[in-house]
């Protein structure tokens, strides 16, 4: 609402008045939530004088409301606009601002409160709770308990044992006893009182006082935060990182379709049978694939000067006796995993030298997963087991015999969880019947649905990390071939045939959503999250085409053909450049997906004939960047 003529001209701050710089926090005790000293926070509203000493006029205007189409609550707004000021350090504006709306950013009362926890006043902050209005039923035992926490742990750091003990007797009888100041720390999750421990502190109160009284810490901040992860949800395209400056507060944020990866810039062709399988290194820089020609291949990506992208097989891992079907790339990316039946092989992929050869599974090994802090790894498979390996290919623990036939699992990246998916274990006899695991492996695997409408049910069964407890077991219909989890250990996407693609929460144990459109039903198809917010959901196809989802809508985004006939089995999304992926298929080739250069944008490009190498003898010449052919030994042509 615009001010009136007559509010203008009762304005009597100078046009050229100097707040000071500077922050709007006491540095002195590390706290930072809009509070500075009492005379910066004196609450009037009879008006302030600047330095040249004209006072600030109130003005008033009519209703409640910041505007009048708009339920926003002015006296709410200017309160946080006041806040706001201090946080950045325009203290003076924030005393004007006060002065002229005749609102204040908090009373006395909750100034002292906020200084007596940065203090250590212990008493006079417990004694100032019933002033702020928390009662019994709003959890004023929770609030005091909470200051006396941080008293036993401050005194115990202290070392005032006396002192300490007194306190846990009498005020904290749940809370454990620590001897030492550093096991205390890590019990605890508590930095000590030179830390941010109070600041904390006065975080966890905040909830038992009313907001209106103390609002809580950088509340603007929180909301424009909260309305960019809102644009970020709704954004379909989304996928430039959230500090970028795709990002305005003048504009509704808004990612351009032609930035999404959806032309095929490189097609990598070595590999003389079905490609399973694929898997992205940490850095981005190498991309590892499986193949039913019993190889592994190790590409390595680089770019010119002019940052376009070159690729070069680096190592190709020929030592297995049957077709590859897992890849896992260990934490700091020197070691590699590949899985051929029951084997399980670990590779140097400096030197592509087998260091060591695991052969305690009894049946094909379906999964193989890296714990996050790169400490080992786990392997499951279609004898039931999950095993636990140190990072030279030790044995560490043998989870026993799981109730499913495991055919894919992974672990959250926060350590909590191991996901599993599988069907229902099947007595001896109708399980020699049933498939075999190389069909799993392939893809080819017309046996899987028979076997598991024997089975009568296919399970997610989900473990808790540390004891190895079954967290839940989720009955679902219809063959489970993938499993991927979510960046932030939340989401669990599993492939379900036929023709779905399911989310599942794994906090709220619930169906979130299903992607539908691909083809799945004979073949072993993999799927992952993509974007720099794993906000998209990908997947290959038995038409052959590569679907791409809104992860939070369901909407389907994109249909991107190129390859060849059969299958596309897996796809990956650079962990490092997310504006690039993988696929693989049948066709015995992988695409490389990225976002069209802008010369390229209105029109599609069109790639060069392959170039085929055969002993080192070229049987044709092929031009072109685009598309890029290579012989076993790494020499392009």
């Amino acid at each position: 609402m615009r001010l009136t003529d007559t509010d203008h001209h009762s304005l009597s701050a100078s046009p050229d008045f100097t707040a000071l710089a500077g922050p709007s926090t006491d540095h002195a005790n590390g706290h930072s939530n809009g509070f500075t000293t009492k005379s910066a926070t004196n609450g009037t509203t009879n008006g302030v004088h600047p330095k040249n000493g004209k006072a600030i006029a109130r003005v008033s205007l009519p209703g409640t409301n910041l505007y009048d189409n708009t339920p926003v609550d002015r006296e709410e707004y200017v309160r946080l606009v006041i806040q706001s000021l201090r946080d950045v350090g325009y203290i003076e504006s924030a005393a004007t601002l006060e002065a002229e709306s005749g609102y204040v950013m908090e009373e006395p009362e909750v100034a002292d409160f906020r200084q007596f926890i940065l203090d250590g006043s212990w008493a006079k902050a417990e004694a100032s709770l019933m002033r702020l209005g928390v009662s019994e039923d709003d959890g004023l035992w929770d609030a005091r308990f909470l200051i006396s926490q941080q008293k036993y742990l401050e005194l115990l750091e202290a070392k005032k044992t006396t002192l300490a003990l007194h306190v846990l007797r009498h005020e904290l009888a749940p809370l454990l006893m620590c001897s030492e100041s550093e096991d205390l720390r890590q019990r605890a999750g508590w930095d000590g009182a030179a830390g941010t421990s109070r600041r904390q502190l006065l975080n966890n109160i905040q909830r038992y006082i009313p907001s209106s009284l103390m609002i809580p810490q950088r509340r603007i901040s929180t909301l424009l935060n909260q309305a960019q992860a809102h644009q970020r949800q709704h954004c379909l395209y989304h996928n430039s990182p959230s500090d970028s400056s795709s990002f305005s507060l003048y504009t509704d944020h808004h990612c351009n379709k032609s930035a999404f990866p959806r032309i095929t810039t490189t097609i990598l062709e070595v590999h003389s049978d079905e490609v399973w399988n694929m898997e992205w290194s940490h850095d981005g820089l190498q991309l590892a694939t499986a193949s039913k020609d019993k190889t592994a291949i190790i590409w390595r990506l680089s770019y010119d000067v002019e940052q376009r992208t070159q690729w070069k097989p680096h190592l190709t891992l020929k030592d297995h006796p049957y077709p590859v079907g897992c890849l896992a790339w260990s934490k700091d990316d020197s070691i590699l995993l590949t899985s051929a039946e029951n084997l399980v092989k670990l590779w140097n992929t400096k030197t592509g030298i087998c260091t060591r050869t695991l052969e305690l599974h009894k049946e094909t090994v379906t999964a193989l997963a890296w714990l996050p802090d790169g400490s080992g790894f786990i392997s499951g498979g279609l004898d039931r087991n999950i095993i636990h390996w140190d990072v030279d290919g030790n044995l560490r623990d043998k989870w026993g015999e799981t109730g499913i036939r495991i055919t894919d699992l992974a672990i959250t990246p926060d350590f909590s969880r191991l996901v599993s998916v599988g069907m229902q274990h099947l007595p001896v006899g109708v399980v020699n019947e049933g498939i075999s695991g190389r069909e799993v492996q392939s893809g080819d695997a017309a046996a899987l649905g028979a076997a598991a409408a024997r089975a009568s049910e296919n399970r997610m069964v989900i473990y808790d990390l540390t004891t190895k407890q079954v967290e839940s077991s989720i009955r679902l219909e219809g063959e489970l071939t993938s499993v991927k989890v979510s960046q932030d250990s939340r989401y669990a996407l599993i492939n379900h045939a036929p023709d779905e693609i399911h989310l599942w929460d794994l906090d709220a144990g619930r169906l979130s959503r299903k992607y539908t459109g691909q083809r799945q039903g004979r073949h072993v198809i993999r799927s992952c999250f993509g974007g720099c917010d794993g906000n998209f959901v990908v997947s290959g196809s038995e038409d052959g085409n590569v679907y791409v989802w809104h992860r939070d809508t369901g909407v389907l985004l994109e249909t991107l053909s190129g390859h060849g006939e059969g299958s596309v089995n897996s796809v990956a999304w650079n962990p490092a450049n997310y504006r690039m992926f993988a696929s693989c298929s049948d066709d015995h080739t992988i695409r490389i997906w990225e976002a069209p250069p802008e010369l390229m944008i209105d029109e599609s490009p069109t790639l060069q004939p392959l170039t085929f190498v055969e002993n080192g003898n070229s049987t044709s010449n092929g031009k072109g960047k685009t598309r890029q052919r290579w012989d076993a030994d790494g020499v392009e042509i």
